[in-house]
């Protein structure tokens, strides 16, 4: 009996033999919530008002996306030479969209009247430009400080050059008013987008000022601006301002568009960008102060940063709607890209009950193709910062 007793203790000193020297792996979650099935669960049908909509919206999918997939694709025409092509026949009863009018204007719609000899510099601009935003874009990218100097100063000198020509190199002359189409769609909200960030930030200080003028002068821009429409603004640029100054200081009529265009967005640029600074804590200014920093260095290294980064998705809807805005310079005569759709689909040539409806379907998949992109590029931007904000 001792020794029985005496082998139970050993082994119990021993410790026991079926532990395991290592962890198991986890558990897959539950089916019900995880994968796609959790996700439904979680976005679509979490509640019964979500289910409500969900179900509304697959009904109004269900309903209006197949007409849709048939006029743009199915019973669309990709191929033809005039009208006859898109109109009904026979062997193709149900007219779809008249794809071959764009094919056969794409270059109008893209160039304008810019002379086809010379279209290579327009096509050479948009790689420049592409290259500046992609360059600013990329956060990793090598030598960004580089791209600043190549994006505000190298490649806008390199546009007015190419667009406008320069006949000591060989480019000859071309005027604005032979612009059009994307081209110009692209200069208009390119400058208008540069252009009103640095003025609307100027104005929202301005109207934080302690300095009484500066502030009466920044208020009342802000708001006389942001009172009338923009095609007033247009106007009073295009048409109002030559009637105040002799012919020869009459800057061009594009010119003048473009200037309206940024004066016009940096008011809303400005109220954005107060909004940001009005969210950043007292503490920050004090601290600012607390180590010595004047007023400049102060909003340039540290409530400038801060105020810029909350407000990105209001940039960002502002920018977005100011390049849909780009659209109403056609009322001064400007011939940006719907403009030069509303001119080609009055040819007779290929008059049809659907070359309006097709034209403006290339006009709203240009724009939104566009304005999505700025707005994922925003999301990814705001992802990333606050992933850096958590560490």
């Amino acid at each position: 009996m001792s020794d029985l007793a005496t082998t139970t203790d050993a082994k119990l000193m021993e410790g026991p033999a079926f532990v395991r020297r290592q962890a198991l792996a986890p558990l897959p979650p539950p089916t019900r919530q995880s994968g796609a099935i959790g996700w439904l669960r979680q976005n679509l049908f979490s509640s019964p008002g979500n289910i409500a909509l969900t179900v509304l919206c697959a009904l109004f999918i269900v309903w209006a996306l197949p007409p849709l997939v048939k006029f743009l694709f199915i019973d669309a025409v990709w191929d033809g030479a005039g009208r006859d092509d898109c109109l009904a026949r026979p062997d193709h009863p149900e007219m779809g969209a008249c794809w071959a009018f764009v094919k056969e204007r794409i270059n109008f719609f893209i160039y304008g009247f810019y002379p086809v000899e010379d279209r290579w510099r327009v096509d050479a601009f948009f790689a420049l430009l592409a290259i500046g935003v992609a360059w600013m874009a990329w956060l990793d990218a090598p030598r960004r400080d580089l791209g600043v100097v190549y994006f505000f100063v190298v490649m806008p000198v390199a546009a007015i050059v190419l667009l406008l020509g320069f006949p000591a190199i060989g480019l000859e002359a071309v005027p604005t008013s032979s612009w059009g189409g994307v081209l110009v769609t692209i200069v208009v909200a390119s400058v208008g987008i540069v252009a009103s960030l640095p003025i609307g930030i100027l104005l929202a200080l301005g109207r934080r000022s302690k300095m009484p003028a500066v502030r009466l002068f920044s208020v009342i821009f802000i708001e006389f601006v942001r009172g009338v429409p923009l095609i007033t603004v247009l106007f009073m640029a295009s048409v109002m301002l030559p009637l105040f100054v002799p012919d020869t200081w009459s800057p061009d009529k594009l010119l003048r568009a473009l200037i309206g265009v940024s004066l016009f967005s940096s008011a809303y640029m400005a109220e954005v960008v107060r909004a940001g600074l009005q969210a950043i804590p007292k503490g920050q200014f004090e601290a600012a102060m607390a180590v010595g920093l004047g007023y400049w260095q102060t909003m340039r290294l540290i409530i400038l940063p801060q105020a810029l980064k909350i407000t990105i998705p209001n940039i960002v809807n502002t920018t977005i709607g100011l390049f849909k805005d780009t659209t109403l310079v056609f009322v001064v005569g400007i011939f940006d890209f719907l403009m030069t759709i509303e001119a080609a689909r009055v040819d007779p040539n290929w008059a049809t009950p659907v070359t309006s409806t097709t034209g403006y379907a290339f006009a709203a998949i240009f724009y939104l193709i566009f304005c999505y992109g700025m707005s994922r590029y925003a999301r990814m931007v705001e992802a990333r910062l606050a992933v850096s904000d958590r560490r």
